[in-house]
């Protein structure tokens, strides 16, 4: 049971606010937002997702910069709520086409229409995009995607001179085209999302992919899809169902530990030809979700080494080896390594040429950080950072300082070599030939590597 929702920008602006049942106070959006502004509770360095003030609930999630808000004075599961602020989130882009504080401020109409459909008087009704269709009957005010920023989820696929569109396809699934004729297209995202710790030696210790297919349809008159996945795809190295669906097949090329599939998809082709069918829903839905802890190889290498020298000063090495292919290029690239408690200032130096790339110290929780815009494959970078300590060292200077862990992005690759054979529409509307879009990303989960 919710007791309000609103989402505030980065800024603390209140953008949407609803209040479902008059329970909590009218001021709890300010409350909530100079709490996490000002967090301080111990070790922590930002707010939880759900912390409680003065007897109410706070949730919080983060999308695309802004914070969707939940709040209730009872005692609810907390994995509930998030997954509802992500629904929530999830059903406004679809209906906006992009999701941002100027979209949300232009169709404030809209999206209250929506948030009285999905919750009322604080119980949750539904979050279906197609079945909201029913009942929506406000049209979206577009907003330009050229006006998004280079560096937005709209321009991580571009290309050459070639722009791709984004995971966050730009286009509403309610809006036409102008002339009143929608564009017949369908996008198909492979994300992989990875998890990989070094040991100080450079070798793999642990190592898993996180992936999911994800698809947003714009065809009209509901075809049938089907969609072709890898001959040589296994799944499963035990006996047994797990997450969803096992496999019988023996071992191949690409092996998946587990999937599971969304519920519009039928399984009566994929045991023999790998090959998915379905009506696509409205909106942009997970067609299967899959895991892998089969060896693979990382796209990053990192080496890192810090040594003493002099009783207040050490220096700090940092290589970056990117082992894709040099027609990738990965982008928004964040390395982080926390330094000694004890660390007063840190003095860099990039390597000759460098474009691209800044470094910064942040001294309030003692982290080192470098950002390179974009990386090209088969590139090798580094790092060499002095650090000043304001007492001698009286410990091992390595065992306080790291693991080294980086974010990043990698449009047009995955790891798992998973791949979409064919993408076929059973049932063509109209004279015009659907477009069909397959991409492919890379993104860090949790890219660790000890000292």
């Amino acid at each position: 049971m919710i007791s309000q929702f609103f989402v505030l920008s980065q800024r603390g602006d209140n953008i949407v606010f609803r209040d479902y049942r008059g329970e909590v106070p009218r001021g709890s959006a300010e409350i909530f937002f100079r709490k996490v502004k000002f967090w301080e509770d111990g070790e922590l360095q930002e707010a939880p997702p759900v912390f409680n003030v003065d007897g109410v609930n706070y949730f919080h999630v983060k999308v695309v910069g802004l914070l969707f808000v939940a709040t209730t004075r009872v005692n609810i599961s907390p994995s509930f709520v998030f997954e509802l602020l992500q629904r929530i989130a999830r059903v406004i882009k679809d209906y906006l086409g992009i999701l941002n504080e100027d979209s949300l401020r232009k169709n404030f109409v809209l999206v209250y229409e929506l948030l009285d459909e999905v919750i009322d008087f604080g119980y949750v009704q539904t979050t279906s995009t197609e079945l909201l269709k029913s009942y929506i009957f406000n049209e979206p005010l577009v907003i330009d995607a050229a006006r998004l920023s280079p560096l937005g989820p709209a321009a991580i696929f571009s290309q050459g001179t070639k722009r791709m569109p984004g995971i966050a396809v730009t286009k509403s699934v309610v809006a036409t085209e102008p002339g009143g004729r929608r564009r017949e297209e369908i996008f198909v995202d492979i994300i992989e999302k990875i998890s990989i710790t070094f040991s100080s030696s450079g070798y793999i210790l642990t190592s898993e992919i996180d992936g999911t297919i994800q698809m947003k349809s714009y065809l009209t008159g509901n075809p049938e899809i089907r969609l072709a996945l890898n001959d040589d795809l296994s799944i499963g190295r035990s006996e047994g169902p797990i997450s969803g669906y096992r496999s019988s097949s023996g071992s191949g090329a690409v092996v998946l530990d587990d999937c599971n599939f969304h519920e519009s998809v039928r399984l009566d082709s994929f045991e023999t030809n790998r090959t998915l069918s379905l009506i696509p829903p409205d909106g942009e839905f997970p067609v299967m979700n899959y895991r892998m802890t089969q060896p693979f190889k990382p796209p990053f290498r990192i080496n890192a080494l810090i040594e003493e020298a002099g009783s207040l000063k050490a220096e700090v090495f940092l290589k970056l080896s990117a082992e894709f292919a040099s027609s990738i290029t990965a982008n928004t690239i964040k390395v982080q390594m926390p330094l000694p408690k004890y660390t007063t200032r840190v003095s860099f130096e990039l390597e000759p040429g460098a474009t691209g790339q800044t470094t910064d110290f942040r001294e309030a929780n003692k982290k080192l950080e470098w950002s390179l815009k974009k990386i090209n494959g088969g590139s090798e970078h580094t790092l060499r950072a002095k650090l000043t300590f304001s007492q001698e060292s009286h410990g091992n200077i390595t065992k306080e300082s790291g693991p080294v862990s980086m974010t990043f992005t990698i449009p047009m690759h995955n790891v798992s070599q998973l791949q979409v054979k064919y993408l076929q529409i059973g049932k063509k509307s109209g004279s015009h030939e659907p477009y069909r879009w397959v991409r492919y990303v890379t993104q860090a989960n949790s890219y660790v590597a000890r000292i």
